[in-house]
């Protein structure tokens, strides 16, 4: 997998079923402060990452978190599955509005793969939550769904390999 060139500042959207190691790859590839994570904000709000009962708050954080730092011309990586199209039309405009690239990087592993991760994780999800993810994933990747909603780039890694290989070179704007 070659190096992707990330624009710096820019919005990157991650997006993948649940324990398809989004996080892991962000953690790997972006600064920490660089991270706005959903599960974090959950911890945040409630002590636990898997609270989905403070998500409407956590996302609200979330979404001031990326137009302040948009506004302020910071590279912003969000970390959560971004699995709807709904969910990834008002990132694609908050970019849009600071004048932003906006590009996603895809984490479209095969289906067994997610599933044994999620299985190893210390925080699983439900089998049926992963299986909802991957069928709404396929679907996007499939139908070609990405480039139309308006992301300037998008990267789409399927394998393991491909996400342990992937590399970043920030190009300044």
């Amino acid at each position: 997998m070659p190096t992707i060139a990330i624009p710096d500042p820019s919005l990157v959207v991650l997006i993948g079923a649940a324990g398809s190691g989004k996080s892991t790859l962000a953690a790997r590839l972006f600064d920490a402060d660089e991270i706005v994570s959903s599960d974090a904000l959950r911890a945040a709000v409630s002590g636990d990452e898997a609270d989905q009962s403070v998500s409407g708050v956590a996302f609200r954080i979330l979404h001031r978190t990326i137009a302040r730092r948009l506004a302020n011309r910071r590279l912003t990586v969000v970390d959560a599955t971004n699995i709807g199209a709904g969910v990834r039309r008002p990132l694609i405009a908050r970019a849009r509005a600071a004048g932003l690239p906006v590009m996603a990087i895809v984490l479209d592993l095969d289906p067994s793969a997610v599933r044994h991760q999620n299985s190893g994780r210390r925080r699983i999800v439900d089998a049926d939550v992963v299986d909802r993810h991957l069928i709404a994933l396929r679907a996007t990747v499939d139908d070609g769904r990405l480039a139309l909603e308006g992301f300037d780039q998008v990267i789409v890694l399927r394998t393991a390999q491909d996400v342990a290989a992937v590399s970043i070179e920030r190009v300044p704007r």
